[in-house]
């Protein structure tokens, strides 16, 4: 039985990762930055991506969302507040998002890409499932918050080391926390050294502008634009 569930896993997974190669094309070619925003749930993703958003939009950088949650369309609601266009997918129990269902919400949305600077999916809050399932992201992001304690990069590793750049939100919340600084910056680097990290507040707007500058950074370095 172990070894069936292995030769199916590796199946799904497979197939996934030769679809992420293709939606990866696309996101090339429309010369746009794709981020996978991944948590556990009651990090703050959705406060920090509508925050951003709306900071982004205002400074004349085309943004647009696609929101991946068990049940409700309440965290698409909430980013569409931002004014950009924002979809929902309702995954009906699984923990997690595969390309498959990326793709299948953008042919339906009729969204064009070539309007967009960037692009984020807000994956379902969980630190396990969506670790293995490439979305054809340029960057994965990884959010963690002060709420949380510093011990959740060692807690799950695969999906730390799996990520591009550390967020650590809910910054206004550190001192009634006690929040440990140092040890979380300490851990996130044992599981992955030289990771980029970023401590934000979508509360109180700090730490937006420096994220949002990087990733225009990173946009132009990786589409030479």
């Amino acid at each position: 039985m172990a070894t069936r569930y292995i030769e199916i896993r590796q199946g799904v997974l497979s197939k996934n990762d030769h679809l992420a190669v293709g939606l990866r094309g696309r996101f090339q070619q429309a010369q746009l930055l794709a981020l996978n925003f991944v948590s556990s749930p009651g990090t703050g993703k959705t406060a920090f991506l509508e925050r951003m958003m709306r900071d982004m939009r205002a400074a004349g950088h085309p943004v647009a969302a696609l929101v991946g949650d068990v049940q409700t369309d309440n965290d698409a609601k909430r980013l569409a507040r931002s004014g950009a266009p924002v979809r929902q997918i309702v995954t009906d129990g699984m923990c997690h998002l595969e390309v498959q269902m990326v793709t299948s919400h953008l042919d339906d949305w009729g969204l064009d890409l070539n309007t967009l600077e960037f692009f984020f999916i807000e994956n379902v809050g969980n630190l396990v499932c969506p670790t293995w399932y490439d979305l054809g992201e340029d960057l994965r992001v990884v959010l963690l918050s002060v709420t949380e304690g510093e011990d959740k990069p060692l807690k799950y590793p695969p999906m730390f080391n799996s990520a591009d750049v550390a967020v650590i939100t809910k910054m206004d919340l550190a001192g009634p926390c006690e929040f440990d600084r140092e040890l979380a910056h300490t851990n996130i680097q044992s599981v992955r050294p030289g990771m980029r990290i970023f401590e934000t507040s979508a509360k109180t707007g700090a730490g937006i502008p420096e994220f949002i500058d990087f990733l225009i950074s990173e946009r132009k370095r990786l589409r030479s634009v």
